[in-house]
């Protein structure tokens, strides 16, 4: 896929009840989402025409908006057909959705409560994640150093842009330094989560993760868990300090971009993605794929 500009693009998205033409689809430069990251999104998945747990994005999104004080004047309902007309509309089976919500330009300063909201809804090829060979044998992260905020300090559990920025200085960082990704730790500094991905460890046929009252839980990674639990596969979900990862032999992380992909290397530790990791990429992979309808 060639690396088009996002603002050059063809087709057709979302916005604000109407399909416009990709390029016409723009904001002012004075919007409060803009200056004060009064934003709130989503980044989900259609695999074969159909919009992985389509009603809990959309569901999570109008939460999203609430945490940060403002009603998306949509419904969930009207959210979801929103999608599946923009998806229709893309003609991709296999698409990456993402709808977006923002305060306007009428009032700029940090008060904004007479902005109009709006929302925008795009779909776009995007493969993988991560290069497939390199996914495969394992990825390597580095160690943010940027912390996950304080729950006090910052709405956490809403998907907001800018929960994002130190997500984006940190994977920088990362990459720079020739790793894939990073992994943050919370304030505390027990192990969170990667820039944009929930992060899972194994030990013993047991796999472990960080409790997700700190950060997003992820929609895949609620998955994941049931997943693991319909194969009768312990999860323990607790604090996690850094000095415990030498102690596990699988890693993985889960998210709708990143979907499952195992994990290399974590700083100065190192895993072997091994039996257990390659079974719920396996059951992911099956349970996102629509079913065949019954003969």
């Amino acid at each position: 896929m060639s690396m088009i500009p996002f603002d050059e693009r063809e087709g057709t998205i979302w916005f604000d009840g109407v399909l416009v033409p990709w390029k016409d689809a723009k904001i002012h430069v004075l919007s409060h989402g803009l200056h004060y990251g009064s934003s709130v999104f989503e980044g989900e998945r259609a695999y074969g025409g159909r919009i992985f747990k389509t009603r809990e994005h959309a569901e999570r999104l109008l939460r999203s908006a609430e945490l940060l004080d403002f009603k998306i004047p949509y419904s969930a309902d009207e959210i979801e057909t929103a999608k599946d007309l923009v998806l229709k509309t893309s003609g991709l089976s296999d698409a990456y959705m993402r709808p977006v919500a923002w305060r306007g330009s009428e009032m700029m300063g940090v008060a904004a409560q007479n902005n109009t909201i709006h929302l925008a809804i795009a779909a776009w090829e995007w493969p993988s994640y991560f290069d497939p060979e390199t996914k495969m044998k394992g990825i390597r992260l580095d160690i943010a150093d940027y912390r996950r905020p304080d729950p006090r300090t910052a709405p956490s559990a809403s998907k907001a842009a800018g929960l994002y920025m130190i997500c984006t200085i940190s994977k920088h960082r990362a990459e720079n330094k020739g790793y894939a990704d990073a992994l943050m730790l919370d304030w505390e500094d027990n192990v969170a989560e990667c820039t944009g991905a929930n992060v899972f460890f194994v030990a013993d046929g047991v796999i472990y993760t960080p409790l997700a009252d700190r950060f997003l839980n992820g929609i895949t990674r609620q998955t994941v868990i049931e997943l693991a639990k319909r194969r009768g596969i312990a999860v323990v979900e607790r604090r996690i300090l850094p000095a415990e990862m030498a102690g596990f032999s699988e890693c993985f992380i889960t998210g709708s971009a990143a979907e499952v992909t195992p994990v290399a290397e974590i700083g100065p530790y190192r895993f072997v993605p091994a039996a257990l990791t390659k079974t719920l990429m396996d059951d992911y992979t099956a349970e996102v794929q629509p079913k065949a309808a019954a003969a």
